[in-house]
């Protein structure tokens, strides 16, 4: 059945056994998960190959959500398209199009400044040595994961967001040395991107991705506005223990991961990054291009992931390579190229990363065998 539609019982057999995954998640307590922590889980499958358009949602009714470092392919693909157009080289050092204040103390490394060093392609592959400032521990003060609940009415600014790597953490390598995962180097795509085009990153992330493909629930929080409006309320976010959908804190993301949107608008984004309609097939070969281990079964090209069950568990062997993104939100946006299937799924906690992992793993397994039969 590899290369043709199924028929109709293998899809029904195949949609029941997908809606007990994600019922069985939807249930679930395990991974950190407190109770009514995963209510609002939601799923999508997609392949036009295979003949499969499936969609989850825990209450029957599909809510936009916080889609986390997924954000992070948006950046990417935006950074992409001013390569295409010749404005912009993955070598070119940021030094040139950014000031001396914005890189100020971000990239010193033993006493040494690296600053002048740092490359586009840096940027992208977290290899740039620069900190994390949502993910690291600081050397003084509070960490923006607590700040994110102690002061949820806060709207962060990206000078804000890159003076907390600059003030109260350190380099961790010169560039170019060693992958890091950095939400502060993605902040600086964002200002770069603004440094380019002489636009904000809000306007040029609707002008060239969320409109042109019509992504009409797509938006950035606190910043900008769906075209679908009024808004629906988003999804539950679990953070800290805490329920934070509604708080402004949640802008501590912007370049690296400030989007809310759906299922739909991620498969049709997904779909459109796939089918060549946003970059170069040189430029999605050189982001898809594996560099670095992320994590065991995670591994990093420039602003993509790839997945390697395998790595999981060895009796996970087999199983395609998927690629995409994850987000700290327990969020997934894969593809499959063997299938062409775009899979996206939202936990809405950062509690349930192991949880949505599993949830991945058994969906791979599943349309792996409906597709050898």
């Amino acid at each position: 059945m590899s290369n043709t539609l199924m028929n109709t019982n293998n899809r029904t057999d195949l949609y029941r056994r997908l809606d007990a995954v994600f019922s069985k998640q939807a249930r679930s307590k395990r991974g950190g998960v407190a109770r009514g922590q995963a209510a609002d889980l939601q799923g999508r499958v997609y392949s036009a190959k295979l003949g499969i358009d499936y969609r989850y949602s825990a209450d029957g009714m599909a809510k936009p959500y916080h889609i986390a470092s997924i954000g992070k392919l948006f950046t990417t693909v935006l950074i992409g398209q001013l390569i295409d157009s010749g404005r912009l080289r993955l070598e070119d050092r940021i030094a040139d199009f950014l000031p001396a204040a914005t890189l100020n103390g971000l990239f010193v490394y033993k006493g040494h400044n690296y600053e002048s060093e740092v490359t586009v392609e840096h940027l992208l592959g977290h290899t740039s040595g620069a900190a994390d400032y949502f993910g690291d521990k600081v050397l003084t003060g509070v960490p923006l994961k607590r700040l994110i609940t102690e002061q949820q009415d806060r709207i962060w600014t990206p000078q804000e967001l890159l003076a907390i790597s600059r003030e109260q953490q350190q380099a961790v390598a010169p560039p170019g040395t060693k992958f890091h995962y950095s939400d502060t180097g993605y902040v600086l795509l964002g200002l770069l991107l603004e440094s380019v085009t002489r636009e904000t990153f809000e306007h040029r992330i609707h002008a060239k991705l969320i409109e042109p493909l019509q992504l009409n629930d797509t938006y950035m929080p606190f910043r900008t506005k769906p075209a679908n409006v009024p808004a629906s309320d988003i999804a539950p976010i679990w953070f800290g223990g805490h329920e934070i959908s509604g708080c402004a804190s949640l802008s501590c993301d912007w370049s690296g991961g400030g989007l809310v949107s759906t299922t739909d608008d991620l498969l049709a984004f997904s779909r459109a990054l796939r089918e060549g309609k946003l970059l170069q097939p040189s430029t999605l070969h050189a982001m898809d291009t594996i560099r670095h281990r992320f994590h065991p079964g995670l591994h990093y090209g420039l602003g993509t992931m790839e997945v390697r069950f395998e790595q999981f568990f060895f009796l996970l062997r087999g199983l395609p390579r998927y690629r995409g993104h994850i987000g700290v939100l327990s969020t997934h946006l894969f593809w499959d190229h063997e299938t062409d299937t775009h899979i996206a799924l939202n936990f809405g906690s950062e509690g349930a990363m192991t949880q949505s992992f599993k949830a991945l793993i058994e969906l791979a397994r599943i349309l792996k065998r409906f597709n050898s039969r």
